[in-house]
């Protein structure tokens, strides 16, 4: 039986390094800074055969009203309500703390059960404070060391009544990426520069309030997966920390946060560039655009707060010649037009994603890319090389998909200037109608693979 696990406490106590514990990998950013985590952070735990739903939560905050302390605790709430059982973490080290009782107070009243966890429990240091979290009326607490790795089989023992049996074999739940294609959840992650909407697009598109928002920029530091549907399909959303200027960046919790959104980036299959409408394609949007081209990542940009825009003509025509001047090796970009706080263009986006990650995907046969070879080496022969020769180019291949990706086989390989590999990318756009994507062209010495082996 699957079931949901919120890990909650006050701040700095080692959620988040419980929960990288509890996952096997390092998703949750930790830092000395207390409220590092402000968003819920869901990730597949595994402890013993036993497998669960892990949250991370912002730390509990006696906060009311519409800051941003007391949002974070409306999404702490959220997860609490949410869950199967919740874990209150306390370090052990300093003790039970006054804040550790109002919340232990709180999360009485409610209906979710509760298994309380003293934390940095390793050596004599956290002794006191595990004996004083015997006061705080959950019975006797787990002793564990998130950090060593300390204290799980205890911590297994406790969860165990909620899973029901463990499986049969002990090992860890297949990954993912294992599951035939058509099986695969659609992996996207929404970037851009902070304070552009990224988080109000993920919401729209998840219709919930399941992430942080605000007038302030800099919201998000973690970068939040989610799991939805959408049309019946299987999605998997990222929600990354906005991208700033590199120059700008010395403070060491937000390059971690950057860290992250590079690590999101490599590991979607598309991404969306969100883009403020006020300022399109900036100096650091193109340089983010490069960087999801380089990546081999589909890309496809909206520019927000469209409705805000007051000659939409204009706006759309310096977009166009941007993206033409700017970012030519990926001519025909989707680009949408949305308002994330009306909701309006959000269906068009998800239309534009999944139409870019299928020609993402897209694969063409071998006799139809040497059809073309030919068409295009009729049209416009290789240039001619110092001493009168050039380059023979003789067969191509497409080699993989995710991007596309194109073999040729010719001789002198290295001597095929960089202008006609070019045209040859063009060609293969307009031939095969791959609009938008990133396609690879790599170039190989030898003969026709296929005709040698006769």
């Amino acid at each position: 039986m699957h079931f949901s696990v919120a890990i909650v406490g006050r701040p700095n106590v080692g959620k988040s390094t419980l929960f990288n514990r509890l996952v096997g990998k390092r998703l949750a950013i930790v830092h000395d800074r207390p409220g590092v985590t402000r968003d819920r952070r869901e990730g597949q735990g595994w402890l013993f055969g036993l497998e669960f739903t892990v949250i991370d939560t912002a730390g509990f905050e006696d906060a009311s009203g519409d800051n941003t302390e007391a949002r974070m605790r409306r999404q702490t709430d959220q997860a609490v309500a949410d869950a199967d059982v919740a874990l209150l973490l306390i370090d052990a080290r300093a003790g039970v703390t006054p804040l550790d009782r109002h919340f232990a107070d709180q999360l009485r009243r409610q209906k979710t059960p509760v298994i309380l966890v003293a934390n940095k429990c390793e050596g004599r240091a956290g002794q006191s404070g595990l004996y004083e979290a015997y006061g705080l009326g959950f019975g006797e607490p787990v002793a564990v060391s998130a950090e060593h790795g300390e204290g799980l089989a205890e911590l297994f023992d406790a969860l165990g009544p909620f899973g029901g049996p463990p499986p049969a074999e002990d090992a860890p739940p297949e990954d993912a990426g294992d599951a035939p294609e058509t099986e695969r959840p659609l992996s996207m992650a929404v970037v851009g520069r902070p304070n552009v909407g990224k988080s109000t697009i993920a919401n729209r598109l998840l219709g919930e309030e399941r992430l942080l928002t605000g007038p302030e920029a800099g919201l998000t530091r973690d970068a939040v997966t989610v799991a939805w549907e959408w049309k019946g399909r299987a999605m998997r959303l990222v929600d990354t920390a906005g991208l700033r200027r590199k120059a700008q960046i010395d403070d060491s919790l937000e390059k971690l946060s950057v860290s992250n959104t590079l690590e999101a980036i490599r590991m979607a299959e598309v991404v969306v560039l969100v883009v403020d409408a006020a300022a399109i394609l900036d100096k650091q949007d193109l340089t983010i655009a490069r960087l999801v081209e380089s990546e081999g990542r589909a890309l496809v940009i909206a520019v927000n707060k469209w409705d805000a825009v007051d000659n939409q003509q204009v706006a759309l025509r310096r977009l166009s010649d941007r993206i033409e001047t700017s970012l030519p090796q990926v001519k025909g970009l989707a680009t949408v037009t949305l308002s994330a706080l009306s909701g309006r263009g959000i269906d068009r986006l998800m239309d534009a994603v999944v139409a870019t990650h299928a020609l993402w995907n897209k694969r063409i046969s071998t006799g139809k890319i040497n059809r073309w070879l030919e068409d295009a080496l009729t049209r416009h022969p290789p240039p001619a090389l110092p001493g009168g020769r050039r380059v023979k180019i003789r067969y191509a291949t497409q080699a993989k998909a995710r991007p596309p990706t194109f073999v040729l086989f010719a001789s002198k390989p290295e001597e095929l200037p960089e202008s006609y590999q070019r045209y040859l990318v063009n060609s293969l756009r307009e031939a095969f109608d791959l609009p938008g994507v990133p396609i690879r062209l790599h170039l190989r010495s030898g003969h026709n693979p296929y005709a040698d082996k006769g």
